[in-house]
């Protein structure tokens, strides 16, 4: 699904440091490209209303497409007529894009405000830019819901509860991609934590963890956008099955779902911009102007108000409070509370950039066994 949004009000340019944008010759037009549903809903109302507030005439087009960045980039890099303008991405996927050129290397400092304290943006973030192509703006998790009035007396408090169909009968939904669902599978079949990527770096580790997935196979759903998982569980079609953290609060906060929420070896990720190679200087000069708002202190914290996702700059925490509507309070539900990350999955950026073309491989053409 697509829209647009055009909001008319006073303009309020943030300079970039490109030429274009100092001569104030910039595109009044976006396509931003994200994941749909209650994620892109947050980055709406958190950035996206208030930059266009700001900026008069400028109109905003969303994308869903964020799943199938690297493969339509690369096809849109190969036709020349790149069409997306900014692009929401994993980290392990603005990786892959920046090591083919597809996105534009970033001068961090240059491009984005401090923090509040005059902090450097690089300072700000950290070590959670992990490419030079790359600006992160949440930390995720994905990880597994339930249906609290179908797994009995005994709530699953195990990731491995996921394999265990005697004590938890009916069929599951996972991700249609190896990232988590090995790593998981690894884990599930003995395999210690620090060992998983050693393991599964060998044909031996893959066959291994694709075994283990096996015994699950014929009672799993596929999905590849992040609200399946949430409405098959409210649809009762499945006991339990992973997603993203924010799609499982949504479900629960904000639509009283009788669902349940493990956090047990979640899988922390990141999330964020990259800014497609190819673009004109006009479309580049507006990405970058829209960027440096969109990923600043406040606008961050804004975001928080709205799904639960912790905000990437360090300066946005003491900021993050009660929910827009609901009135909670946010950080309990937050996958870097610390009661919710006793136990965690630390996932491998630089070693899936690496490896996620042979694994994909691999891994569709188990499925399709």
């Amino acid at each position: 699904m697509k829209f647009t949004t055009t909001l008319l009000a006073t303009s309020a340019l943030v300079a970039v440091g490109s030429t274009a944008s100092a001569e104030g010759h910039m595109a009044s037009d976006m396509v931003l490209v994200s994941w749909g549903g209650s994620y892109q809903n947050s980055q709406q109302k958190a950035y996206v209303e208030p930059y266009l507030a700001m900026n008069e005439g400028v109109t905003a087009i969303w994308d869903e497409s964020s799943a199938e960045a690297v493969a339509k980039l690369r096809a849109m890099n190969e036709a020349g007529n790149v069409t997306w303008d900014l692009v929401d991405v994993v980290a392990s996927d603005a990786m892959r894009l920046c090591d083919e050129g597809l996105a534009i290397e970033l001068d961090h400092d240059a491009i984005l405000p401090p923090a509040p304290d005059g902090t450097p943006a690089t300072e700000d973030f950290g070590d959670l830019i992990v490419s030079d192509c790359f600006v992160p703006q949440i930390v995720y998790s994905t990880t597994f819901g339930y249906r609290t009035d179908k797994v009995g007396d005994t709530p699953p408090t195990s990731v491995c509860a996921i394999f265990d169909l005697e004590a938890y009968p009916g069929k599951r939904s996972l991700q249609k991609r190896p990232i988590d669902n090995m790593e998981w599978a690894l884990y599930c079949d003995g395999v210690g934590k620090d060992d998983i990527y050693s393991t599964l770096g060998t044909d031996e580790g893959v066959a291994q963890a694709l075994a283990k997935l096996d015994t699950i196979k014929d009672s799993v759903i596929w999905w590849s956008a992040g609200a399946e998982t949430p409405q098959l569980l409210a649809d009762g079609e499945v006991v339990m099955g992973s997603t993203f953290n924010g799609r499982l609060f949504s479900a629960i906060a904000e639509q009283n779902q009788p669902i349940g929420m493990l956090w047990d070896l979640q899988s922390f990720d990141l999330d964020g911009w990259i800014v497609p190679a190819g673009l004109s200087p006009e479309r580049e000069a507006r990405a970058l102007d829209f960027l440096a708002f969109a990923t600043d202190t406040q606008r961050l914290a804004d975001q928080a108000k709205y799904i639960s996702y912790g905000p990437a700059r360090k300066s946005s925490a003491p900021l993050v409070g009660k929910h827009a509507t609901l009135g909670i309070d946010m950080a309990p539900h937050m996958p870097t509370d610390p009661a919710n990350s006793q136990r965690v999955h630390i996932y491998d950026y630089e070693w899936w950039a690496d490896n996620r073309d042979d694994l994909d491989a691999k891994f569709q053409a188990w499925l399709a066994q």
